[in-house]
């Protein structure tokens, strides 16, 4: 068994990599291994040309995974995702034909673009890690996780994405503009060819998967998991809110601060991991209402208020590390 030492050096190096390509996002590029050490899925929310497509494709090759992209448009169907049986003349049977979503990490470009019955295919996909054409289903490789893009600026031809499958992606997260200096790091490295081109294999596929059992070890104190719990309650009970966390927030919530704390060589979660995960995995999963809407309010104001307002457990306040 790998001590929390040795696993946070072993994601460090992953995400020392994946920063030789996206500059200045040291935070974006953690809460996405964190997704990827907790079997999550991930929705990147930005304007074209931050570096959504690449980021993807960097974690991908820095741990050996198989990639698949597809492009999300109105006219993509359901079985352009999953795969379709064809019917073999020579031997009589019906063979399967797997789609891009039989891959290991699966980018979904522009996932709002496609209608909801085909945005409804990877649903299965997303949830059970299978899919089932025709009746039979097909397990997915693993590890597995779907990392799908969306550009909230254009909503002509988009179609807004289900509540349901909200609900289904572990974390949302916004990259943004870089710094003036940090884009000129980037002008200075793609001068000569892409940066993306050099990016070498840090881990294996194989290694992944112990470190996602490995992660699941890590310590959540009682008082941490009563500290979730009353976060994600408090959501439901805002007057602001017309739709609050869902349980399945909650266990999103408390395995990421278990890889957070493994990230940064601690046996144990503790409340500030709580905090800096609270939003990335939670803030995409409630509805606001409509007259907080009107008022500008958003779903990360009132996770801020909420944070602020719900007491931190009495023993981590006074130095403690559990009660």
């Amino acid at each position: 068994m790998q001590s929390a030492q040795d696993l946070a050096h072993a994601v460090q190096r992953v995400t020392r990599n994946v920063e030789r390509v996206i500059v200045g996002k040291a935070e974006q590029v953690t809460f996405s291994l964190i997704a990827v050490i907790c079997r999550g899925h991930i929705l990147i929310e930005d304007v074209p040309g931050v570096g959504k497509t690449v980021l993807t494709k960097a974690i991908a090759r820095s741990i050996g995974c198989t990639f698949k992209r597809i492009q999300f448009t109105p006219d993509l169907l359901p079985s352009d995702v999953t795969g379709v049986s064809v019917y073999n003349q020579k031997t009589g049977n019906f063979e399967f034909r797997p789609g891009p979503v039989m891959a290991q990490i699966v980018l979904a470009d522009e996932v709002n673009r496609a209608t909801p019955k085909t945005q409804s295919a990877l649903l299965e996909a997303m949830e059970e890690s299978q899919v089932t054409v025709d009746g039979i289903s097909y397990s997915l490789p693993e590890p597995f996780m779907v990392m799908a893009t969306q550009n909230p600026i254009e909503y002509e031809g988009t179609f807004p994405l289900p509540e349901a499958q909200l609900d289904r992606f572990m974390i949302n997260i916004s990259l943004g503009y870089p710094k003036a200096a940090e884009e000129i790091n980037i002008l200075d490295s793609h001068q000569h060819h892409h940066p993306l081109q050099d990016l070498a294999q840090i881990m294996a596929a194989e290694e992944l998967l112990y470190i996602q059992q490995q992660v699941r070890t890590i310590h959540v104190d009682a008082s941490i998991r009563e500290y979730i719990v009353a976060i994600t309650h408090a959501t439901r009970q805002h007057q602001n809110v017309y739709l609050g966390a869902s349980p399945r927030g909650s266990l999103a919530l408390c395995r990421g601060v278990q890889a957070l704390a493994a990230i940064r060589g601690r046996g144990y979660a503790i409340p500030d991991d709580v905090k800096l995960l609270a939003k990335p995995t939670l803030a995409h999963r409630l509805i606001v209402t409509p007259a907080a809407r009107v008022r500008a309010i958003t779903s990360t104001h009132i996770l801020d208020e909420i944070l602020q307002s719900v007491p931190v457990p009495h023993a981590w306040v006074t130095g403690g590390k559990g009660r």
